[in-house]
């Protein structure tokens, strides 16, 4: 009897529902993005888990809506929970710095000064002669790093060669290599792959 009127009540049905239906969406949202997410970065294991709970967090909200069609408010939670859901799974992932990224740059002056900061910071970098858009000889840096060490490498950027033209790529498999392991204390060799330290 307590419940039933509960549920009948004006703040359940405008305030209490919409607000619980907005948290579910955020929820199952959130999880269904970073799902997402994981299947492009090759994590397979790991998304399957992540779609079960989506889907049923998603079928628990829709429920609540579909009982309660003449309630505006569940359409306007369902919505907003919706967006806050693909903001917050989108941030999260920004926090956990998932996967490796190839940091491809054209600098527009000396890189002696730049590579050599990059390889002490544990950085592997490989270099390349080309030739500019208007016949100039330029040099062509590549490194692979974890995506966590992303502004580190950026920062070395425009600090050593300010105004260089760099693109950022996502690397969705990485078979051995040398992309950036922490540096270790002196007297210590670090391990060396197909960017090797010269």
């Amino acid at each position: 009897m307590i419940v039933e009127t509960i549920m009948n009540s004006f703040w359940w049905t405008w305030v209490i529902l919409p607000f619980l239906i907005f948290l579910s969406r955020i929820l199952d949202q959130s999880i269904g993005t970073l799902r997402v997410i994981f299947v492009s970065k090759g994590l397979k294991n790991i998304a399957p888990f992540f779609g079960f709970f989506e889907v049923i967090i998603w079928l628990l909200a829709v429920a609540q809506v579909m009982k309660h069609l003449n309630n505006p408010m569940s359409y306007i939670a369902y919505g907003a929970g919706f967006a806050m859901g693909n903001y917050i799974g989108i941030i999260i992932e920004e926090k956990l710095s998932l996967g490796t990224l190839l940091i491809r740059v054209i600098p527009k002056k000396d890189t002696t000064e730049l590579i050599s900061h990059l390889k002490e910071l544990g950085f592997g970098v490989t270099q390349i002669n080309a030739e500019g858009v208007m016949g100039t000889k330029v040099k062509i840096l590549f490194t692979i790093i974890k995506r966590k060490n992303v502004h580190q490498v950026i920062h070395a950027i425009n600090q050593y060669n300010p105004n260089a033209f760099y693109t950022i790529e996502e690397v969705k498999t990485v078979k051995e290599g040398y992309f950036g392991i922490p540096v270790q204390p002196k007297g210590i060799g670090i391990r060396e792959g197909i960017f090797k330290r010269k």
